[in-house]
């Protein structure tokens, strides 16, 4: 089928010379009447092959308008077979193109629908794959995106540590016992949901769900390195111009910068070692004010932190925290501030937590700490992050080693052991140095370290034998390099170190290389 354009145009120039060449008759005929017997057989043929030319533009803009209308019925049938595709079967207003509808004419009206030919269904198909592909189906209207990482960790483990998986602590070697492992897993991959709401009271609504595969191992012979599905986040938003809120399971706010791996993806680099991450209900709000050069954020809100100190026998039955059992939340509030570039993001924070817990038999301790957070960029290329934080009472928070053995009597533990614990004065922190060479190749190093009052800590354990195998410090350092091929296929190989320290004994040390491979969609 010939262009319509381009036939147009051809039309165009056939009418341009048939303009000129009436000129020239024109200008013949007015010419001296002594040259009229030499040019009039050439005026003559000339008028016969213009008379020609007219008949077939004639005939040629009719065939073009043809062709136009029923190009014009094609688009109009292909248009509404994708919305039908897209909206179902009910009744869809005439397409827009350019911000214009498509005229409609009588011979559009009377004449009957267009075949579609092979081309016109080729198209569109691939319109139809290509909104599969950028368009989650859900049950609202709202749109849905998909997210996640399905990563696969190789690794080999040197000495003893408490997860070969994603090792946190140190422990004591035992005799005659392998000192070391290799394996690989797979439990760290990673299912995101993001969903897009309506506009609400002028907000905008949105909400996220996570999931990973590191909730526990399953029974019978299914294998070790597959998992059992647990939610990480689940979070609800409504975000104003200047002002958000944010409920949900999330990470604490107060603690907003993470350390960049991909051999310890579900739970953060120094989780035990200086990082205060336990993903905790929270209601929370924010306030932006703008500035000339940097923008000032408040947050405040509330927290409900489980005890990851306060084991009891049967795991499915949900029982009171410490924190619960205080009938208050946790209150924390942090300000900050943020420079407006996007390339290389810099902000300082400084935050406040109070949480106060009741224990069994009605011993009451008023948790507390005090954080800074930092991410600047430095040299080119270059970036510095961290936190460091100080307080008691900060179990449900992590950060914080913890015994890998589980108490004989678990209300012994929820009713001495555990206050003990939270009386302690806790301190740690974590800093990274990012080399960020290209969009393709970075280069990580980071430390950090997390302890009690080791004081503290040795006299309590004087009338408590379990609190001897509680770790006084932690310490991890780790290095990695993360290759990028494209943007959603990475590589990564790292090594980290691990150094505990106990009330009794030399420090335990232990060692992991690994090897990430992720595929991010």
């Amino acid at each position: 089928m010939t262009c319509p354009l381009h036939r147009g145009l051809q039309v165009s120039n056939r009418l341009l010379l048939a303009l000129l060449l009436a000129a020239s008759v024109a200008r013949a005929q007015t010419g001296p009447a002594s040259a009229a017997p030499d040019v009039r057989p050439e005026l003559a043929g000339k008028i016969e092959q213009l008379t020609k030319s007219l008949e077939q533009t004639q005939v040629e803009l009719a065939l073009s308008r043809t062709e136009i209308q029923e190009l014009r019925a094609t688009l109009q049938e292909v248009l509404n077979r994708m919305n039908n595709l897209t909206t179902g079967p009910a009744a869809t207003p005439a397409p827009e193109v350019a911000g214009a509808t498509l005229p409609q004419t009588k011979s559009d009206e009377t004449r009957p629908a267009a075949q579609i030919s092979q081309d016109d269904w080729d198209i569109l198909n691939s319109r139809v794959d290509e909104q599969r592909q950028t368009k989650v189906e859900s049950a609202s209207r709202f749109r849905l995106k998909l997210s996640g990482i399905a990563l696969f960790n190789a690794f080999a483990d040197y000495g003893q540590v408490d997860n070969v998986d994603v090792p946190s602590i140190a422990v004591p070697k035992v005799p005659e016992y392998s000192n070391g492992s290799a394996g690989a897993s797979v439990r760290q991959s990673i299912i995101g949901l993001n969903g897009i709401g309506p506009t609400l009271f002028g907000a905008r609504t949105s909400a996220d769900l996570q999931m990973d595969f590191f909730g526990g191992l399953p029974s019978g012979y299914s294998p070790a390195s597959s998992g059992v599905a647990e939610v990480r986040l689940a979070r609800i938003r409504f975000d104003w111009k200047n002002t958000s809120l944010v409920s949900g399971l999330d990470y604490p706010f107060f603690s907003p910068n993470l350390p960049t791996t991909y051999m310890s993806v579900v739970v953060p680099g120094f989780a035990s070692a200086g990082k205060l991450w336990n993903w905790t209900p929270t209601v929370r709000v924010e306030q932006r004010f703008g500035g000339a050069f940097s923008l000032f954020k408040v947050e405040a809100g509330f927290l409900d932190p489980s005890s990851a100190t306060y084991y009891m026998s049967n795991t499915n039955q949900r029982v009171p925290s410490p924190t619960e059992d205080s009938r208050q939340p946790t209150y924390a509030v942090r300000v900050s501030a943020n420079s407006k570039s996007e390339d290389r993001p810099a902000s300082i924070g400084v935050s406040g937590v109070y949480s106060p817990q009741r224990f069994i038999g009605g011993y009451q301790v008023k948790g507390w700490a005090g954080t800074v957070d930092w991410r600047f960029p430095m040299l080119p290329h270059t970036e510095l992050s961290g936190e460091f934080f100080t307080g008691q009472a900060l179990d449900g928070f992590g950060g914080l080693p913890l015994s890998p053995n589980r108490p004989v009597d678990p209300m012994q533990y929820a009713a001495v052991t555990a206050p003990e614990l939270a009386n302690l004065g806790v301190i740690g922190g974590w800093s990274q140095f990012k080399v960020k060479v290209d969009a393709r190749n970075e280069f990580n190093v980071a430390a950090g370290t997390g302890g009690r009052n080791s004081t503290g800590l040795r006299d309590a354990a004087a009338t408590n034998y379990f609190l001897t195998f509680v770790p006084a410090r932690n310490q991890m350092l780790f290095a990695n390099y993360i290759f990028k091929p494209r943007s959603d296929l990475l590589f990564s190989a790292e090594y980290r170190r691990l150094r505990t320290y106990e009330l009794i004994g030399p420090p335990n040390t232990a060692g992991q290389i690994g090897l990430a491979i992720g595929f991010l969609f």
